[in-house]
C-alpha cells in the first residue's frame, strides 16, 4: 500500500471538549485503511463526521480545524452510515430500476449491505475517500471478513482511502488496517476549568 502523509488538526470541537479530549487533537490520516475503535459514546461517529466535513472543507459551528494533505490529491468523498443510509429504507432512490427494487424487497439486511460493497462502492471514481459508520452492521463474521477483503481491494486497485468507525474484531485485528482507539485519548482526570483545553494529545 502507498502511504501518503495527511493530518487533521482539530483545534476546537464541542463534543470532544465535553468528552474531555485535549485540544488540539492531531489525527493521523496517512494510512489508506483506518479503523476507529472505542466504546459506545467514545466519539467514533463524531470523529468520522468531523473528518468528512474537513475533507469537504465545510465550515461547521464551533468546530475549528486545519487539514494538512501534504499535496495528497483527494477524490470524491462519501459518508455512508449503515443505519441511516440503508437502501431498504429508501426504495424511491431506485425508481426506474425494477430489478434493484425487487432485490431490496426480498433480500435480508445483510445481503443488501454486501451488495453495496460488491457492486455500489466499486463504481465510485478512482481515488475516492469512503467513510463508513459501522459497516459490519447486520453482517455475519464470515461476511465481515469478506467485506475487509473488498475494502483492501478498493485500496489496492482503485487507490481508495477508507475510514470506518467499527466494533468488528475482524476489521480491527486485520494487519492491513491502522487502528485509532479513542478510548486511549480521553482525559478523564480533568474536573475543573475549560474541559479539554489543557495540554495536547496526538491521536495516532
Amino acid at each position: 500500500m502507498l502511504v501518503e502523509t495527511m493530518f487533521l488538526k482539530i483545534l476546537s470541537h464541542p463534543v470532544f471538549m465535553n468528552l474531555n479530549f485535549h485540544m488540539p487533537m492531531i489525527v493521523d490520516l496517512s494510512h489508506p485503511l483506518i479503523m476507529l475503535e472505542g466504546e459506545n459514546g467514545s466519539g467514533k461517529s463524531t470523529l468520522l463526521h468531523s473528518i468528512y466535513y474537513a475533507l469537504r472543507q465545510e465550515s461547521i459551528g464551533n468546530y475549528a480545524y486545519k487539514l494538512d494533505t501534504r499535496g495528497v490529491q483527494l477524490g470524491k468523498v462519501l459518508l455512508f452510515d449503515a443505519e441511516q443510509h440503508n437502501p431498504r429504507n429508501n426504495p424511491s432512490l431506485y425508481d426506474g430500476q425494477p430489478e434493484m427494487k425487487e432485490f431490496l424487497a426480498t433480500a435480508s439486511h445483510g445481503q443488501v449491505m454486501l451488495s453495496l460493497f460488491r457492486e455500489t462502492f466499486p463504481r465510485l471514481p478512482e481515488g475516492s475517500v469512503l467513510l463508513l459508520d459501522e459497516p459490519e452492521m447486520a453482517l455475519s463474521a464470515s461476511n465481515q471478513r469478506r467485506v475487509l477483503k473488498m475494502l483492501k481491494e478498493l485500496v489496492d486497485t482503485k487507490r481508495f482511502r477508507i475510514l470506518a468507525a467499527t466494533h468488528s474484531p475482524h476489521l480491527l485485528s486485520a494487519p492491513e488496517t491502522y487502528v485509532i482507539n479513542l478510548d486511549k485519548h480521553v482525559n478523564r482526570n480533568v474536573t475543573t476549568g475549560p474541559l479539554g483545553m489543557q495540554g495536547t494529545s496526538t491521536i495516532q
